[in-house]
C-alpha cells in the first residue's frame, strides 16, 4: 500500500495534488510520502515484535536526509557502504551505535572516520580488510566491533546485477574459509568479534532463498561457538522485494517467520537491513510530456525525465508502472507506447509498448515505485541538472533537495591555466 491515489480525477501524494507540486517546483521531480515511509517501517518492525532486533535502513536505496531522518525518528538505525552515507545517517539523527558499515572496499580514511564516530559494527568482507581495520583501530587505541560477512552460495533468484550471495560474487567470504578469518580476528587485540553477517541480494520475491541463507548461517553460528567465539549478533541483511507491477514478494510477516524459525533459537540480537522495502513504493518520479511522434508505426512519447534521473530501466531492464497525473477516463483506449527521455542514448527508455491512454504535450505522467535507487543513482549525464526531491506530509510538502542549477554545476569545475579561461573558471598549475 502507498499514499499516491487518485482523488476527483487527480493523482495526489497524501493530501497534496501532484499537479500543484509540479506547478511550484517544475518537472521532473521526485516526490516521497511520509505516511508511506512510516507505514512500511512500522509493518516491518512489527513483524519482529518480541524479538531483540534492530532495523538498520540501507541508506544506499535513498540517501536523502529527510528520508533518513523520517526513518530515524521511528527508531531505525542505518546500514551504510561509504563514509558519505555514514555522515548522512549521523546528520539525519541516526545514533552511531546503530550504524553498520558494510561494503567490500572500505578505505583507511573511512575506517578511521567510522571508529571516530563510534559505529556499532563493521561487516568485514575480506582478510585484508580485517587486517586494515585492526591496524587502524590499534593506531587509534580503539577496539573495532566486527562481524564477518559469510557468503552462503545462495542464488537469490533476482536480477544477476543485484545478486550478492553466490560463490563467484565479490561480496563476503566463503565458508569454511571464513572460519579461518574468525580465528585470525580472535587473535587481534584491536578487534572485537561481535557477530556474523549474511546478505544475498536485492528484490527477492520468494522466501526460499532467505530460508536457505538463514538456515546456513545458523549452522555457521554453531560452528563458530564450538570454536570458542562469542557470537551475540546475527546480521541477516536485507533484500526483501516489493511489487512494481505483478510481483508478489513475501510479506514482512512471512520473512520474519522464516528468520525467527531458522535463527531465533540462537539467542542473538538480529540486525535487519531493509532498503527498497521501506522506500521503494514511497516515491514517484513526475515528468512532463514534451513531444509525441510516430516512428514507422511505433507510438513514442517523449518526456522530460531521462535515464540520468532514473537509470533502473536502462541498467536492469526494470519496469515501473507509468500513470497519468490526470486520471484517464475509464473508457479511454490504452494503446502501446514507448515512453522515452531526452538523453542521447537509445537505452533512454522507461517503457516499451506500455498501455497508455491518449496524452498531449504538457500532460504529466508519474512513474511509480521510484523511491528506491532513483535519486540515489541519478547523474548529470548530458549536463542535465539533478532534479528536485519533494517530501509530502499530509497536506504539506517541502523541497528537500532543490533542483541543481547550471551555475552550481559549472562552479564545481576549473579551467586548466594553459587554456583560455572561461568566466569564473580558474585553476592553478601543479608543479
Amino acid at each position: 500500500m502507498d499514499h499516491f491515489q487518485y482523488r476527483n480525477g487527480e493523482l495526489c501524494a497524501e493530501d497534496v495534488p501532484v499537479r500543484r507540486i509540479a506547478k511550484d517546483v517544475g518537472t521532473p521531480f521526485y516526490c516521497y510520502s511520509t505516511a508511506t515511509l512510516r507505514r512500511h517501517y512500522e509493518v516491518f518492525a512489527a513483524a519482529f515484535a518480541g524479538v531483540p532486533a534492530t532495523v538498520c535502513y540501507a541508506v544506499k536505496a535513498n540517501s536523502n536526509l529527510a528520508v533518513i531522518a523520517t526513518l530515524a525518528q521511528l527508531g531505525a538505525g542505518a546500514d551504510v557502504v561509504s563514509e558519505g552515507e555514514m555522515r548522512r545517517a549521523i546528520a539525519a539523527g541516526v545514533p552511531p551505535k546503530k550504524i553498520v558499515f558494510s561494503g567490500v572496499g572500505k578505505t583507511r580514511a573511512e575506517i578511521t572516520a567510522a571508529l571516530d564516530a563510534g559505529i556499532g559494527q563493521f561487516n568485514v568482507e575480506s582478510d585484508s580488510e580485517l587486517a586494515l581495520i585492526a591496524e587502524v583501530a590499534g593506531t587509534m587505541g580503539k577496539r573495532a566491533p566486527v562481524a564477518v560477512r559469510v557468503n552462503p552460495n545462495v542464488d537469490a533468484g533476482s536480477h544477476d546485477k543485484i545478486s550478492t550471495g553466490r560463490k563467484h560474487d565479490k561480496f563476503g567470504i566463503a565458508w569454511p574459509k571464513a572460519r579461518e578469518t574468525y580465528r585470525a580476528a580472535a587473535k587481534l587485540p584491536s578487534v572485537e568479534v561481535v557477530g556474523v553477517a549474511v546478505h544475498i541480494g536485492s528484490q527477492i520475491t520468494s522466501v526460499g532463498p532467505f530460508t536457505a541463507a538463514f538456515k546456513f548461517i545458523a549452522g555457521v553460528v554453531g560452528d563458530l561457538r564450538a570454536d570458542g567465539h562469542t557470537i551475540r549478533r546475527i546480521d541477516l541483511g536485507g533484500g526483501l522485494g516489493i511489487p512494481y507491477l505483478d510481483e508478489t514478494p513475501p510479506s514482512p510477516e512471512e520473512y520474519a517467520r522464516a528468520a525467527i524459525r531458522e535463527v531465533g533459537h540462537l539467542g542473538c540480537e538480529l540486525v535487519l537491513e531493509p532498503g527498497r522495502l521501506l522506500v521503494g513504493n514511497a516515491g514517484i518520479l513526475v515528468t512532463e510530456v514534451l513531444h509525441l511522434k510516430d516512428a514507422e508505426g511505433v507510438r513514442i512519447v517523449i518526456v522530460d525525465a531521462g535515464m540520468n534521473d532514473l537509470v533502473r530501466p536502462a541498467m536492469y531492464g526494470a519496469r515501473h508502472a507509468i500513470i497519468p497525473v490526470a486520471e484517464a477516463a475509464r473508457d479511454a483506449t490504452r494503446e502501446p507506447a514507448d515512453i522515452v527521455g531526452p538523453v542521447c542514448e537509445t537505452t533512454d527508455r522507461f517503457a516499451k509498448e506500455w498501455p497508455l491512454a491518449p496524452v498531449r504535450t504538457g500532460d504529466l505522467l508519474a512513474m511509480r515505485s521510484a523511491g528506491a535507487y532513483g535519486s540515489a543513482m541519478s547523474s548529470t549525464y548530458n549536463t542535465r541538472p539533478l532534479v528536485p526531491e519533494v517530501m509530502v506530509n499530509g497536506g504539506d510538502f517541502a523541497v528537500v533537495r532543490p533542483r541543481q542549477s547550471f551555475a552550481s554545476m559549472l562552479a564545481g569545475e576549473a579551467m586548466a591555466p594553459w587554456l583560455t579561461p572561461a568566466t569564473g573558471l580558474r585553476s592553478k598549475a601543479i608543479r
